[in-house]
């Protein structure tokens, strides 16, 4: 590709995201009933940010000031790393204006900056990943312009930093393949353990994908005979346990002394609910099968859906063409993928590939679990974790489809021209389908 075309395409991947992520965080209303227009949970989960800049302290749990009105429900029992940042930005602005709004908006806009660093990382991803640029900035248009993964970034969640923390960890571990794991390689893939960690549970499955990859470099043949590098195993995975450990362990050591040995919060934030009355309505309570809540229901067409573009409460849907677009364009992928087998890199590589498989399975998998035994929900955001392997699947499928094989390279331009186009308007109409109710809302405070 020539060196204008690209830049442009760069410039205009990190517009699109920048101008997008903007309307959507000083649009979205927060306590509206009405229209179910506020962003999913965020009427909850604001509270613990908010708490954090009016009192310059942590929550707990039980504080009465974080939970939902009569319902004994709160974040305060989770990770609350993303929220002290939050939390900390508010009390920076509040130094300036005592607007609720300001405040608002600021913790919004620190989940669109985490976005903005992931735009990035993606982009380093994806030039180690592919050789061809055409490849790479599809890639890279995927994963950061789905309309539901943008989403993530535009209001007040742990979901961000946790799309940010596997960015990193993938990262980390892709230059640590091609480096050795040099020092700066170690240090990346810290950062996205101990962001993991801190953020959000259902995205663990990276954790240990990433302990499980770092451990398989080591390995190696010689004369015939498998060895491993203990040296450089220690010494590097020491560095890499030390650091994570160091910045991680205050969270789990918190919730052990507040809450009786309860090292996640879990436990303690379910009995909380069922001494508040909490009762759950639910397939596993109503003693119906999991099969009946997967297959008797609209289950996997929401969760496909919602995964592709569902703004404000689960409620607000853009066109059909946009769920047809992307839901080609996966299933283009993902036959390329499958029908043609070239791997040639032995069980290094198929190991690669199944912990990828296994880091976009496990998301869905404590979907499935949370859905049928806590509280049905079908939403695709708690999927989106696992959205860079998946995105990488789909577009290297493409490179393997013989249309593609058989193409010019002006053909091939056209094509990765039009996608990308079709990806902005996706995006575009996404955005232009939830303002109607974002505008007509003008409850933004009790």
């Amino acid at each position: 590709m020539k060196e204008k075309r690209k830049r442009y395409i760069g410039w205009a991947y990190f517009i699109l995201y920048i101008v997008a992520a903007v309307i959507l965080v000083f649009n979205q209303p927060l306590y509206d009933r009405t229209l179910h227009s506020n962003p999913p949970d965020e009427v909850v989960r604001y509270k613990v940010p908010l708490y954090i800049c009016r009192h310059n302290t942590l929550p707990t749990g039980f504080e009465e000031e974080i939970t939902f009105e009569d319902v004994d429900y709160t974040y305060g029992f989770y990770t609350l790393f993303p929220h002290i940042v939050q939390g900390y930005a508010m009390r920076l602005v509040n130094l300036f204006t005592d607007s609720e709004l300001a405040l608002l908006y600021t913790a919004r806009l620190v989940n669109m900056c985490i976005g903005l660093a992931m735009a990035y990382v993606v982009l380093l991803i994806g030039k180690h990943l592919f050789v061809d640029e055409r490849m790479r900035w599809l890639f890279c248009y995927l994963v950061m312009l789905l309309p539901q993964s943008l989403f993530l970034h535009t209001y007040v969640n742990p979901d961000s930093m946790c799309l940010l923390s596997t960015a990193l960890m993938l990262y980390g571990l892709i230059r640590g393949y091609k480096d050795g794991f040099s020092v700066k390689s170690c240090l990346i893939l810290s950062l996205g353990v101990i962001l993991c960690a801190l953020s959000y549970y259902n995205a663990y499955g990276f954790i240990v994908s990433s302990v499980l990859l770092f451990t398989a470099y080591f390995f190696h043949r010689q004369d015939g005979k498998i060895g491993f590098a203990w040296r450089d195993f220690l010494k590097k995975g020491l560095l890499i346990s030390g650091i994570v450990l160091l910045c991680i362990s205050w969270q789990f050591v918190r919730n052990y002394c507040l809450y009786d040995g309860d090292f996640l919060g879990i436990s303690t934030k379910e009995s909380f609910m069922e001494a508040g009355g909490t009762i759950r309505d639910t397939y596993y309570s109503r003693g119906e099968s999991l099969f009946s809540m997967l297959f008797g229901t609209s289950f996997f067409p929401k969760l496909a859906v919602s995964a592709i573009s569902n703004y404000g409460s689960v409620a607000i849907y853009t066109w059909l063409v946009v769920y047809i677009f992307y839901l080609l364009l996966f299933a283009a992928g993902i036959f390329g993928r499958l029908s043609v087998r070239d791997y040639n890199g032995g069980f290094r590589t198929v190991f690669i590939h199944l912990n990828m498989i296994f880091c976009m399975l496990m998301p869905l998998l404590l979907l499935v679990q949370y859905a049928y035994t806590i509280d049905y929900q079908a939403q695709g955001r708690y999927i989106l974790p696992g959205i860079i392997p998946f995105m990488y699947y789909v577009c290297s499928g493409i490179e393997r489809l013989p249309i593609w094989k058989k193409s010019t390279d002006q053909r091939k331009n056209r094509a990765v021209a039009i996608l990308l186009l079709g990806i902005a308007a996706a995006l575009i109409l996404s955005v232009a389908s939830a303002m109607p109710y974002y505008l007509q809302s003008d409850v933004l405070w009790k």
